[in-house]
């Protein structure tokens, strides 16, 4: 069976969009990238509008099956923040109203995932993104390299539990180890009653 996944790398300039095929082996396949940019001096109604409509474009275009979204973190910049949070609510918001369940995953989760090193570089990662889909090179901009490392995280994700042995690369082996190993802390953390 095989499970198609939209990536996408939230941006208010720069939108990431990535579609991949990813078998049960997770074998990993390029279906569509691309990047959704809007004006800086556009105003942000319409940027977010733009945005909306390129992801409605490929969820039309290529029918995914999930949707797999950076998940929104701090960073020092609040103005850069403010437009990944908006620009990823558009994109919760667009996956929601197709009934999709929508996968969040953080920069290392996914970093981890790709190269196995929760800080790789995101040259490393563009890298890793080429040869996972066997492409003869690097997708360009990072955003869109970014997009199709979180649709490859979703899919190899969901599908480490049954993938068969022997099948898993290094870096997918790491990957299932990190997440058993979350499970476990998670499954033994103390729970807060309210």
């Amino acid at each position: 069976m095989t499970l198609r996944v939209l990536g996408i790398d939230p941006g208010l300039t720069r939108c990431g969009v990535g579609i991949v095929d990813v078998t049960a082996t997770r074998i990993a396949t390029l279906v569509h990238v691309s990047v959704i940019r809007t004006p800086v001096d556009a105003p942000l109604e319409q940027r977010l509008l733009a945005i909306a409509r390129g992801i409605e474009e490929a969820l039309d275009a290529f029918a995914p099956q999930a949707v797999a979204l950076e998940r929104v973190f701090a960073q020092h910049n609040l103005r850069t923040v403010m437009g990944t949070a908006q620009a990823s609510g558009v994109a919760l918001q667009v996956a929601a109203a197709r009934g999709l369940a929508v996968g969040l995953h953080t920069p290392s989760e996914v970093k981890a995932a790709i190269t196995g090193y929760g800080a790789a570089d995101k040259a490393q990662v563009g890298t890793m993104v080429a040869r996972v889909l066997r492409l003869t090179e690097v997708p360009k901009p990072a955003d869109a390299a970014d997009a199709l490392a979180l649709a490859i995280c979703h899919a190899w994700r969901g599908s480490a539990a049954v993938a068969p042995a022997g099948t898993l690369t290094p870096a997918q082996q790491a990957w299932a180890r990190a997440e058993r190993a979350a499970q476990r802390r998670l499954s033994a953390a103390p729970r807060l009653s309210s």
